[in-house]
């Protein structure tokens, strides 16, 4: 069975999931944003296998821990979607902008796109690509734990921003509606920023999702 747990990391307070398979005690860091002393000695705590790195997309906040792990513990790094390697490219430049120790600009080892598949143990994620926040934004989803790990595309009450370079609020809109909401409303979802919650439960209540637009 797929468990996790949520790390909050960096000032921006980004939601990094640790999380594994019970059976092989293999794991993964999701948004490795920074802080990777914590993260570490989080996977270490359980005595866990860290094997991936997985990434949602390019901003700062859920990849500016990323490349030292890498380096670190020699575990690859996956994701996001090919579309976001001009954020990527612009880590230098982000870190100075936000007042973020400076980041290398990196490449994943492996890009990711729709229907791709990505292994934790014996657990299989699959990978939805949901642009809008940025081109390049996926989403890691378990079917069998109901579980889906969302970045920056949808949040308990709100959706991501799309006043960045690249952001689209219609593309944003239409993943959510006709990729994450069909999932049912039993799926809880881990959003990049804050608390849980279902898809049903903002499907009903998001202001941005509640509106007869869709």
């Amino acid at each position: 069975m797929l468990q996790y747990q949520i790390i909050p990391v960096t000032a921006f307070q980004q939601n990094c999931t640790l999380l594994w398979c019970d059976e092989t005690n293999e794991a993964a860091l999701v948004d490795p944003g920074g802080d990777i002393e914590k993260l570490l000695q989080a996977v270490e705590k359980k005595q866990l296998k860290l094997t991936k790195l997985l990434l949602t997309h390019g901003h700062l906040d859920h990849v500016g821990g990323a490349d030292k792990l890498r380096q670190r513990t020699g575990c690859p790094i996956v994701g996001p979607h090919q579309a976001d390697a001009f954020w990527l490219n612009a880590l230098p430049a982000q870190s100075e902008m936000f007042g973020f120790a400076h980041t290398d600009v990196f490449t994943p080892d492996q890009w990711l796109t729709e229907n791709d598949t990505v292994a934790v143990g014996n657990l299989q994620l699959q990978i939805l690509h949901c642009p809008g926040h940025t081109p390049g934004h996926v989403v890691f989803y378990h079917p069998e734990s109901h579980l889906a790990i969302v970045g920056d595309v949808l949040f308990n009450g709100s959706v991501g921003r799309t006043d960045f370079p690249q952001g689209n609020h219609t593309d944003l809109i239409s993943a959510i509606t006709k990729k994450l909401l069909p999932l049912g409303d039993d799926v809880k979802f881990i959003p990049g920023h804050g608390p849980m919650s279902t898809l049903g439960h903002e499907r009903v209540s998001n202001p941005y999702l509640c509106q007869p637009i869709w």
